[in-house]
This record gives C-alpha cells, structure tokens and sequence, in this order.
C-alpha cells in the first residue's frame, strides 16, 4: 500500500492567484508558511520557517480564492506532487501540494469553517453542534453518538 498525503497548518504568505485551465477548471495558486521551534545543541530557542506551495482546483480552489487572503491561517490536507518543464534549456522542478480539503483558521472574531471537496458548505465543529450537522442529537442530550464522562480527566490518570 502506497500513501501520499500531507497535512499543513500555516499562515498564507500572498493572496491566492486565481486563474481559469484551457479546458475550463479553476485553479488558484499560493503558498502558505509553517513554523518550527526546536532548541539547538546550546539549548537556544530557535524557529525554522518553511514555505509550501499550494494548488487548488475547481470549486475548491474558487472558495479558498475568494475567502483566504495574505496572513490568514489555513489547514490544508492534500497530495504531494512535483512537476518539471524545460526553460531556456533548463530543467526546472516545483513541488506543491493538491488540496483535497482545508479549513478556515480563526478570523479575529475567533470563528472557524471547513470546506471539504465536492461540498461547498460549512461545518460546526464544536462537539456540541456535531449531533445538529449529522442530523442527530449530541451524545450528552441521549443521541445515538459516543456518551462523555461529565468530570474532567486528569492527564495523570492516563496509563500512557
């Protein structure tokens, strides 16, 4: 079995740059940042910045287009993929990642969404709101779904 998939969380480093394929498709274009902090060997904080190009095609690249802007945080799901073309005798390489899905990160007022693909619809995704998404009550009112402790667990108490 073969896997391809990458999940990103980052801060979009340029507005999405949409455009419309020869045959139609829309795709839109950008990259996003992630951070890495880690301590090197003197023990200093350091933090790594990394840069990801993003694709996205059809309704999703539209959506993302038309929402996302420089500075925004977005998670992104999605397949590696490198492509070449010869330039001047050259051959050139872009590696991107192909969205499959994303959500929105927190906008100032803190709300977030999520656009899965073929969908083009918002999700709740507190897990109070789940039941009503799914069509069902949640757990803790005696839906079908997974039933909580009501007390808090203690990070102690866990054998792992």
């Amino acid at each position: 079995m073969y896997l391809n998939k990458a999940l990103l969380y980052g801060n979009l480093t340029r507005d999405p740059e949409v455009r419309a394929l020869p045959g139609g498709q829309t795709v839109a274009t950008f990259s996003i940042a992630t951070n890495r902090s880690y301590k090197d060997k003197d023990g200093v904080q350091k933090d790594m910045t990394e840069y990801h190009n993003i694709v996205a095609f059809g309704r999703t690249g539209e959506v993302m287009g038309q929402y996302l802007k420089k500075g925004r945080p977005v998670f992104v799901e999605g397949r590696i993929q490198t492509r070449s073309w010869e330039a001047d005798g050259k051959k050139n390489y872009r590696t991107e990642i192909v969205v499959d899905s994303f959500q929105f990160g927190p906008q100032a007022g803190g709300t977030t969404s999520s656009h899965d693909k073929p969908a083009a619809a918002t999700q709740a995704t507190s897990p109070e709101s789940m039941g009503e998404v799914h069509g069902k009550a949640p757990a803790h009112e005696g839906g079908d779904g997974i039933q909580y402790p009501d007390d808090e667990i203690n990070p102690e108490d866990i054998p792992f």
